[in-house]
């Protein structure tokens, strides 16, 4: 792996040359930038994916929901549609996407919406609906044709920005440089025991601009959830006695596979790319493994985020008689984080709406 590196290093090199070049444009005001006069939280990464940026986005509806109305916008990565498209109770991830898609399943009250094009989905929302008060972008931290008017930058606590290179060589989408745009960053996927000296050691490394700030959160893993059956109340618990058949397709699952190995008795990885679009021959192959495994106590587990590609005509027949469940994923915040940063986003959502 280190040798390829080195091989695509030059590749790297001109890459980051056009995407600087890109940016500098963008800094001098030569291309065009559009703010608005409302509430716009841009939440991404310098990383191409891997971050955990569905939880902490769905973070921020369940945070700011509670005193204002919220509207997230995607772009909507793998769907099969063009332009602004709204998401109803119909959409499939083929019209929406896999995150979009889960998000509306949990908040169906928060108005959820997809577009390439930030800055129309941005005034197509607030055109629809006026009384929206703020709008999340998801990923959108290279789309600089929008100014948001506040930046997070999530960076992964075990690949953090400062450590990575540019694509392909490594798995930043731009410079290093791009991060003193983020007002907020968040060290994501930390330990859940986490020590004031690696924190100070974190915001030493990451060398923080004078306004910026930085938290630290970690994963919680909650009850499981059978994909086809949200009501389902007798449902597994990991422990030891349970055996696991792992189907991912998300960046970074091994993560996922590390944080559930020790908690159960055995586990199958079926590993796919980030945003994998399930085949049959797919299927297939995991019905073969569930059917292999020569246990009585067993399951089939994947990411909430998964369970949306899986919620098609076709796969349901194959998978709905069988226990397959997904594991819903919540961000927590270490020691006083939390606090301070829930405050931060709400006085900043305030400071436009005059008040909760």
């Amino acid at each position: 792996m280190r040798v390829l590196r080195l091989l695509l290093y030059p590749f790297a090199l001109m890459y980051g040359m056009v995407v600087l070049i890109r940016n500098f444009l963008f800094d001098m005001g030569i291309l065009p930038v559009k703010s608005f006069p409302y509430p716009v939280i841009n939440v991404g990464n310098l990383a191409a994916g891997g971050t955990g940026k569905s939880p902490h986005v769905e973070y921020l509806v369940k945070l700011i929901q509670s005193k204002f109305e919220v509207a997230t916008l995607s772009r909507g990565y793998g769907r099969k549609t063009s332009g602004f498209v709204e998401v109803n109770e119909n959409s499939t991830f083929f019209d929406v996407g896999d995150e979009p898609r889960m998000f509306y399943s949990k908040y169906p009250n928060v108005k959820v919406a997809v577009d390439a094009n930030r800055k129309r989905g941005i005034e197509r929302l607030k055109e629809l609906y006026p009384k929206i008060k703020c709008i999340i972008l998801d990923d959108a931290f290279q789309h600089r044709s929008v100014s948001a008017g506040l930046n997070i930058l999530l960076t992964e606590y075990s690949r953090l920005y400062i450590n990575d290179l540019l694509l392909p060589s490594g798995y930043l989408r731009e410079p290093q440089l791009g991060a003193k745009r983020a007002d907020f960053i968040i060290v994501t996927k930390c330990p859940s025991i986490f020590s004031p000296v690696d924190a100070r050691a974190i915001r030493t490394k990451l060398n923080l601009k004078e306004y910026q700030t930085v938290y630290f959160s970690y994963f919680k893993y909650r009850n499981l959830v059978h994909v086809y059956d949200k009501q389902k109340e007798d449902v597994p618990e990991m422990n030891q006695k349970l055996n696991v058949i792992l189907l991912t397709g998300i960046a970074r699952a091994k993560n996922m596979y590390f944080a559930i190995k020790d908690k159960v008795k055995s586990i199958e990885h079926l590993n796919f790319p980030d945003h994998h679009v399930f085949t049959m021959s797919d299927i297939n192959r995991v019905t073969k493994a569930y059917r292999d495994l020569k246990a009585d106590n067993k399951i089939i587990l994947t990411t909430e985020k998964d369970a949306m590609r899986l919620l098609v005509p076709g796969i349901e027949e194959e998978l709905g008689g069988l226990p397959i469940y997904y594991v819903p994923v919540e961000v927590e915040f270490h020691g006083n984080d939390k606090k301070e940063f829930d405050e931060n986003i709400l006085t900043y959502v305030k400071r436009y709406t005059g008040g909760y």
